[in-house]
């Protein structure tokens, strides 16, 4: 019976379940078809280089095995890169180097990745091992982000990104995740990365967990994980809302990336966004969503006399490119 009591406790803290999540959220407000722009890195990428959103610089995809003969056109040149699957999740697939030497790669942990292991990765990835549903896939070279020097006590050999989930094309709740030892310097909860919560006004982090465990401190660095501002917050949460509005999705979660030279930068969205931000936040998201539909339920008329209309519905741009 204690299980009884731990749902009731759950439910009195307003925590949004998976199954309540797929079923008023996703279900109610994510029209299928539109899945395939957030799901493909690609698509994604094109969306926002018509809305002018910055990402990450593509150097090289990989479609068939064939093409892996020019790989070594396409990494010459390149000291530093990231290669990622098209229809990844979870930062499964995602190998990231730092530098070159005459004896091979290093990767952002330090280890040293020969030419043939990255030929070797890029080929899994075309055979679905990273990918969603185990399908064949595509991979992706890409520009590598810079550390932002805001970030640098509280990340350990990686790169943080912020979460922002969005309901009806508002902010509900954020959170910077922050790579450690534990992950291998990925900014991924589920590799045991730190998931920060973040004050959607005061863009600072006020409650952190690690493997849904409590934490003052990072326990590679030892710097306080309380009240750390995230840098370019009020761009981080316009880019944020603006890709929410592309890509027509009314619950989403979009990936951010402050770069130390330019800014904020989108990573990827989330037709599926994880329920663990409630632990960073240390707070439910159920109150939350209750507060955005009772804001949009009052929201004033517009000039003309027309009722202001309810985010909602597909935006054409994303309709395109789900249909490409």
């Amino acid at each position: 019976m204690y299980w009884l009591f731990g749902a009731r406790a759950l439910r009195r803290r307003g925590i949004l379940g998976m199954n309540r999540r797929n079923a008023a959220c996703i279900l109610d407000h994510n029209p299928r078809a539109l899945f395939p722009v957030v799901d493909d890195k690609l698509r994604m990428r094109e969306l926002c280089r018509r809305l002018a959103v910055p990402t990450p610089d593509v150097y090289g995809v990989f479609t068939f095995h064939g093409e892996l003969r020019h790989l070594a056109e396409t990494l010459s040149g390149l000291d530093d890169f990231v290669i990622k699957p098209c229809n990844g999740s979870a930062g499964r697939g995602v190998l990231v180097v730092t530098g070159r030497r005459a004896d091979g790669f290093v990767r952002h942990n330090g280890d040293l990745v020969s030419f043939e292991a990255i030929r070797h990765h890029i080929s899994d990835t075309l055979s679905g091992l990273y990918s969603l549903g185990g399908r064949p896939d595509r991979a992706i070279v890409q520009q590598r982000v810079r550390l932002h020097p805001a970030f640098a006590r509280i990340s350990y050999k990686g790169i943080p990104d912020v979460r922002v989930v969005l309901y009806r094309f508002e902010p509900a709740m954020a959170m910077l995740r922050l790579p450690t030892l534990e992950s291998g310097g990925r900014a991924n909860l589920h590799q045991g990365g730190i998931g920060a919560g973040v004050d959607l006004e005061l863009g600072r982090t006020h409650h952190a967990v690690q493997r849904n465990r409590l934490l003052e401190r990072h326990p590679d660095t030892g710097e306080s994980l309380v009240d750390c501002e995230v840098p370019c917050w009020p761009a981080v949460l316009a880019m944020a809302r603006q890709v929410a509005r592309a890509v027509g999705l009314g619950y989403v979660g979009v990936d951010i990336v402050v770069d130390e030279r330019h800014g904020p930068m989108l990573l990827e969205a989330n037709a599926r966004p994880g329920l663990a931000i409630q632990i960073a936040n240390n707070e439910g998201l159920i109150p939350r969503l209750r507060a955005i539909d009772a804001r949009l339920a009052t929201r004033p008329p517009r000039v003309n006399g027309e009722t202001a209309p309810v985010p909602g519905g597909r935006c054409e741009r994303a309709a395109d490119l789900a249909r490409a």
